[in-house]
């Protein structure tokens, strides 16, 4: 059975986007290519503006996921967490349309009896450990992040420990923002190996603008295009069957 793919986005910034398209809106973009934007808002000595905390909360919502704001040193076990809660997430809100299309009827997790509960919530963790995980990891370096960045490769390290333990494979990407030339710079192409990550970040180069908006938009295309298919169905029928 093919279990589909579950596609992310980890946004990796302090601050309010400043360049060109509206970031919360290319999130929205980014929903309906079936691709969570999680943002996790990185903050030194209390140093964010409101408007920065309503932006990250504002493109996390709209993309789908998951929003965070969290100090430097607790970033490393934050980004698990978010990557891990916004995998669970995304396979309720699945799971939750399946229940509407094979039951005829509008109908969630939480309305089933309690004994067919139990068997879609197994279902549910068993897809966040074997689902295949493509996750792309987009961060800021502009000016304000200069002194950021060492906890950021850290945090990476640390994600890629936890997410190998994972049965499903891994696909990882890193991309950075404002770019040398451009908007934004790739600095890790596709691959399963996410320690790879931690070898690429002596290119990250602070300072600039912070284009989130357009970093986003090349983000989603980015994503390998596969065909839509249903997740859950044959599980259903399995147990339907029994």
């Amino acid at each position: 059975m093919g279990k589909g793919t579950l596609k992310q986005i980890l946004l990796l910034t302090d601050g309010c986007s400043n360049q060109g398209e509206d970031p919360v809106a290319i999130a929205a973009l980014a929903k309906e290519e079936g691709i969570t934007v999680n943002v996790i808002g990185v903050v030194e000595d209390d140093r964010i503006s409101d408007q920065g905390i309503e932006e990250i909360q504002a493109i996390a919502m709209s993309g789908g996921g998951i929003s965070q704001i969290v100090y430097t040193q607790q970033l490393a076990k934050t980004v698990q967490m978010v990557t891990r809660k916004a995998m669970t997430q995304t396979i309720h809100g699945v799971v939750n349309r399946e229940l509407t299309q094979i039951l005829g009827k509008d109908q969630d997790i939480e309305d089933l009896p309690p004994e067919k509960r139990g068997q879609v919530m197994e279902v549910v963790d068993e897809l966040g450990e074997t689902m295949e995980l493509e996750l792309l990891i987009l961060v800021d370096t502009s000016a304000s992040m200069k002194n950021k960045l060492a906890m950021v490769q850290e945090a990476l390290t640390d994600l890629s420990i936890s997410l190998n333990s994972r049965q499903g494979s891994n696909k990882f990407a890193l991309y950075s923002f404002p770019g040398k030339r451009k908007e934004v710079d790739k600095l890790l192409s596709w691959t399963p190996k996410i320690e790879s990550l931690t070898g690429v970040f002596h290119k990250l180069a602070s300072g600039g603008i912070t284009p989130t908006g357009p970093a986003l938009q090349e983000a989603i295309a980015m994503f390998p295009r596969k065909s839509k298919r249903s997740l859950l169905a044959d599980e259903y029928q399995e147990e339907s069957s029994m």
